[in-house]
């Protein structure tokens, strides 16, 4: 699976991207935020506010239970506003 961070997702966790093995007993979007999580602090307070964290799979917005698959592209990033 292929996980992109943007903004301060990026900034706290220390990388843009990662290709990385999910564990089986991760399904969803959130529990890929709980595994992501307890990785380091950083992964910890990047994800600290799960609310405000915007999600999209293969490119298409996606809620928190949405599910996931191993050749899946994530990503996450924080709410966006344009005027």
């Amino acid at each position: 699976m292929v996980i992109r961070y943007f903004a301060w997702l990026k900034d706290y966790t220390g990388c843009a991207q990662e290709q990385i093995l999910c564990p089986d007993n991760v399904q969803t979007i959130d529990g890929l935020m709980t595994y992501l999580a307890a990785r380091s602090d950083d992964f910890a307070k990047a994800f600290s506010d799960r609310a405000v964290i915007r999600a999209a799979i293969n490119h298409e917005f996606a809620q928190h239970d949405a599910v996931i698959k191993d050749n899946d592209e994530v990503a996450f990033f924080p709410p966006v506003t344009g005027g």
